[in-house]
């Protein structure tokens, strides 16, 4: 069913039940409608008063874009629910990404509209000559305040334009599926964004995969935590809205707040970041009734480990888990329900294909680059924004990421920069970090390709751990003596400190990998470089490696 179509029904049928609930606020279903006509009318007034608007870009047929770039989850779900029943295509910044990254995207698609709550945005969209419009959220909400709550008669043509469209409050309707009405982008931390588009029809197709598997069912209420700039988070808040569901959104990833609001609002379902399946199950060790409402967690992202697994159904044995794997511009993929959600099954009238560099299909079992077939993929990338190619000439789309298929089973391991070859051997690196989940007092590590000299390239463990008091390190990121300490026993102090020495990581990985996959050399870094999502950046954790500010085990 259409977006907008279920929406309108469950606010005829339900109309007191919650559509949208955050810290600042709660929507009903029946407020959500009234409130989506307020909204498109001062955007759509926003628009009309430019006297040179940016031109889209033109793969959105001349519709005009709209960016949300604040930090609270609660309005900008109220943004992407409220403008999908109109001719509008909108997209969510994340406020955080780099300041070049987020003006890149603005202008290189045409944005013509901004609302955002950060200081930095305006001036140096000014500097570029933008002639868009940038609002400030508190702005931009004593706007909608201004508008009236029912359709108005037609204005006269005396009214200045901004004072037309918000006289005339049309409601939502459901549009034509070969509509665009959402942006998204690839990534914006590490990297310029790509972007992309979905059609009402790919989201359809979309939502439809993910309610026949992940159960956003009608009057369930879920928890979807996080920015909504998250594409986990964003599909979240649109399957609930496709299914007359309740969506509880929040701007941070506090477990013991969202426990206390999975009591008071009787959550049962969970849809987040497998880092904070973590943290719930941390919360629920200490306050265990607060959860007993609590049916089902969703997590996004292949290779779940297998102790977040674990315990989670040590502490909430009820509580079933289901990770999902999918990408942003292809649609929902497969899921894995047991394990380290290294085999995922691959959802029915989903096409599978591992091939190789050449397009052509590797044998079963064989390493390769997954493409997908599927109905939700995007058409492409904007052409503003990369000259990447994401669907093939035979209709088949990959995002690049590596995996091979087992038993009509698809084994991910991660993207092409996460395979490395040494001494003539493919090594997944993701597999090399599986292999250390569950080691006591290791909280992350990362496992890179470094140079070498007779392999080409070797693999190399980088863990994440504070050295021990007393242990400095010289300017090449080795232990240097301190007080007399021998550097050979300072490293032994670090390791002990962090939590593991190289001998007892090197005897974990020789007793659980294949030869070729046991790492020739061993680091330690006090925190890994992550992305403002909390990813391990691998790229960066092995220039810290060949720069020599990591330090030497």
């Amino acid at each position: 069913m259409p977006m907008t179509q279920a929406m309108l029904e469950t606010a005829s049928q339900h109309p007191q039940r919650p559509a949208i609930v955050g810290a600042e606020g709660r929507l009903t279903y029946g407020e959500l409608i009234d409130d989506s006509a307020r909204l498109f009318a001062a955007i759509d007034g926003l628009h009309a008063a430019q006297s040179r608007p940016p031109v889209p870009a033109p793969e959105t047929r001349g519709i005009p874009i709209t960016a949300m770039s604040v930090g609270s989850a609660y309005q900008t779900a109220r943004f992407i629910a409220g403008l999908a029943g109109f001719r509008a295509v909108s997209a969510t910044i994340d406020p955080r990404w780099p300041l070049d990254h987020r003006v890149d995207v603005i202008l290189s698609t045409g944005i013509g509209v901004v609302i955002t709550d950060a200081e930095d945005l305006a001036p140096a969209l000014q500097e570029r000559d933008w002639t868009g419009t940038v609002v400030g959220l508190d702005e931009f909400l004593a706007l909608l305040e201004t508008l009236p709550s029912a359709r108005r008669t037609q204005p006269s043509a005396a009214q200045a334009p901004h004072e037309q469209s918000s006289a005339a409050l049309e409601p939502p309707t459901v549009r034509d599926g070969d509509e665009a009405f959402l942006m998204l982008f690839s990534s914006g931390t590490t990297s310029n964004p790509k972007a992309f588009l979905k059609t009402r029809r790919q989201y359809r197709e979309n939502a439809a995969v993910s309610t026949a598997h992940l159960e956003p069912f009608p009057g369930v209420a879920t928890l979807a935590p996080g920015p909504v700039s998250y594409s986990l988070t964003l599909y979240a808040v649109i399957e609930c809205m496709v299914t007359g569901g309740s969506v509880h959104v929040a701007d941070a990833f506090d477990a013991l707040a969202l426990a206390r609001r999975v009591e008071a609002e009787h959550i049962t379902r969970v849809v987040a970041v497998p880092a904070f399946v973590k943290a719930l199950t941390d919360a629920a060790r200490r306050d265990h009734d607060r959860f007993g409402s609590l049916d089902l967690v969703v997590t996004g992202g292949a290779n779940l480990p297998a102790s977040i697994r674990d315990g989670l159904a040590a502490i909430l044995p009820t509580v079933r888990l289901i990770s999902y794997y999918g990408a942003a511009e292809i649609g929902f993929i497969g899921d894995s329900r047991a394990g380290d959600g290294t085999l995922i099954s691959v959802y029915d009238g989903i096409g599978a294909s591992i091939r190789d560099d050449s397009g052509a299909e590797v044998p079963a079992g064989d390493l390769g680059t997954l493409w997908i077939r599927a109905a939700a993929c995007s058409d492409g990338y904007l052409a503003g924004t990369t000259d990447e190619v994401l669907v093939g000439s035979d209709g088949w789309a990959t995002v690049h990421d590596q995996g091979r298929l087992v038993d009509g089973q698809l084994e991910l391991v991660g993207r092409a920069g996460d395979i490395a070859v040494t001494g003539g051997h493919k090594v997944a690196l993701t597999e090399v970090e599986r292999a250390f989940d569950g080691f006591p007092r290791l909280t992350a590590v990362c496992a890179v390709a470094v140079p070498d000299a007779s392999l080409g390239s070797a693999v190399a463990l980088v863990v994440e751990g504070e050295a021990a008091p007393g242990v400095a390190r010289d300017g090449g990121g080795a232990s240097a003596e301190v007080g007399g300490a021998s550097t050979e026993a300072g490293r032994a102090a670090a390791g002990a400190a962090g939590g593991a020495t190289k001998e007892a990581l090197r005897r974990h990985a020789e007793r659980r990998l294949a030869p070729q996959f046991v790492p020739r050399r061993w680091y330690r870094v006090a925190r890994l470089p992550r992305t403002v999502g909390g990813k391990i950046r691998r790229e960066a954790t092995a220039e810290l490696v060949v720069d020599g500010k990591a330090e030497r085990l």
